[in-house]
């Protein structure tokens, strides 16, 4: 798996095998950064579910200034240590090792305001992120304009609003999904992300 563009463009990140982790494909996170781009340059990223840290790595290497990353799994998080010294990018990521809603909590009580959330749990914690992403509609976590992104399966349904967020953008990619959500108020104010699918 490889850096796409940006400042690590073509760097190589280590995965794990394996079921636990399901890495976010090239094609799909070049999807996604497509969609966000150049809001990402000077953003705050959150990276929960991280696995090998593919996404948030991705939006420092395109100019994020600072990426955290949520792991709950041992071998991930060491292998997710060993991507962010490989790049030289400590300066700017910093890493959580346990339950990503867990560390959403911690991150909010730190005063943190985040640009983009994205959550990418493996398929069997989709239940999980759901109560992630309620969690952080009714928290101080996410700045007022900011997006949360929920990866999953295009099997699985997402709610047109939660918690009073709206879900303004759906991509379909293959198996794959991304679900974009927006504070009600922003985006039936902007209409920055008009509703919308791919194939």
């Amino acid at each position: 798996m490889r850096i796409i563009a940006g400042l690590y463009r073509g760097r190589v990140l280590k995965t794990l095998r394996g079921q636990q982790l399901r890495p976010t494909s090239g094609r799909l996170r070049e999807t996604l950064f497509d969609v966000l781009g150049n809001a990402v340059q000077g953003s705050v990223f959150v990276d929960a579910y991280a696995g090998s840290g593919a996404v948030g790595l991705e939006a420092l290497s395109r100019g994020a200034k600072q990426a955290f990353f949520l792991e709950e799994y041992a071998a991930a998080c060491r292998l997710l240590s060993e991507n962010i010294a490989a790049l030289g990018a400590a300066r700017s990521a910093r890493l959580l090792c346990g339950p990503a809603h867990k560390g959403l909590r911690q991150l909010e009580r730190q005063g943190v305001r985040v640009s983009f959330c994205f959550l990418d749990p493996p398929y069997a914690l989709h239940r999980e992120a759901m109560g992630a992403l309620l969690g952080l509609t009714r928290s101080q976590l996410m700045a007022p304009k900011g997006l949360i992104i929920l990866q999953h399966s295009r099997k699985e349904t997402t709610e047109l609003q939660v918690g009073g967020w709206n879900r303004v953008r759906l991509l379909v990619q293959g198996s794959n999904a991304l679900s974009f959500f927006q504070a009600s108020y922003v985006a039936e104010r902007s209409g920055a992300f008009q509703a919308s699918s791919v194939s």
